[in-house]
C-alpha cells in the first residue's frame, strides 16, 4: 500500500530544495522513491539534493534548469538530466557549458537576448523605458538568474510598468510560493513602492 501522496511530496521536495533545505528535500524525494521507485523526478531530485549537500556549487543551477525543462516537457527533461548526470563524474565543473548550449539555442530560436546584454544597452543609453519598449516589440529578454530577475522587476517598477511587474511576480510565486525575496517584492509593489537595493 502506498503511503505517500506523490505529487504533494514532490512539491514539498521542490520547495525545500529551492529554500536550500537539501536534507529535507532528499528525505521527501526518498519517501516518494520508496512508494514509486520508477519516479524519474524523485530519482533526479534525490541525486541533485545529494550533490548540493556534498557542496557541489552547480547543483542549484542544475535543479533550476531541470525545473524549467520539466515545465515544457517532463519526459524530455528527464532524458536531458540523465545525459547530463552521465557526463559528470562527481563534479559539476562542466555544468555551465552543458547548460549554456541549450539556453543559447533557445535564445536563437526565440529571437531573444540575454538580460546581461539588455542591461548593457540600457547602461549605455540611460533610458530604460525607451530601450525596453523598443526591445519588447521586436525580441524577448531571456532571464536565467534570480538576481537579474529581481533587477528587472526593480526597473519595471521604477519605470511605472507595475502591471507587468505584477504579472511576472505572480508567475514566479506560482513556482516558488515561499520565496521570501519574491514575497517582499510583491509587498512593495502592493504598497506602490519601488524596490530598493
Amino acid at each position: 500500500m502506498k503511503t505517500v501522496n506523490k505529487y504533494k511530496t514532490l512539491a514539498l521536495a521542490k520547495e525545500s530544495f529551492s529554500k536550500s533545505e537539501f536534507e529535507q528535500a532528499l528525505r521527501s524525494y526518498a519517501l516518494v522513491l520508496k512508494d514509486y521507485p520508477m519516479s524519474k523526478e524523485a530519482y533526479n531530485g534525490a541525486i541533485m539534493a545529494e550533490m548540493a549537500m556534498s557542496g557541489e556549487t552547480g547543483a542549484e543551477a542544475l535543479f533550476d534548469y531541470y525545473t524549467v525543462l520539466r515545465e515544457d516537457d517532463a519526459e524530455q527533461a528527464d532524458i536531458i538530466l540523465s545525459e547530463i548526470l552521465e557526463t559528470m563524474d562527481g563534479t559539476l565543473e562542466e555544468l555551465g557549458e552543458i547548460i549554456a548550449q541549450p539556453i543559447k539555442e533557445r535564445i536563437e530560436f526565440e529571437d531573444g537576448i540575454m538580460y546581461s546584454e539588455f542591461k548593457e544597452i540600457v547602461d549605455e543609453d540611460g533610458d530604460f523605458r525607451r530601450i525596453f519598449e523598443n526591445i519588447m516589440f521586436s525580441t524577448r529578454v531571456i532571464i536565467t538568474e534570480k538576481d537579474d530577475f529581481v533587477d528587472f522587476l526593480d526597473k519595471l517598477m521604477k519605470n511605472n510598468y507595475h502591471e507587468m511587474a505584477l504579472s511576472y511576480l505572480e508567475g514566479a510565486l506560482a513556482v516558488h510560493p515561499n520565496d521570501k525575496q519574491l514575497r517582499e517584492l510583491l509587498r512593495r509593489l502592493a504598497k506602490g513602492k519601488t524596490i530598493e537595493n
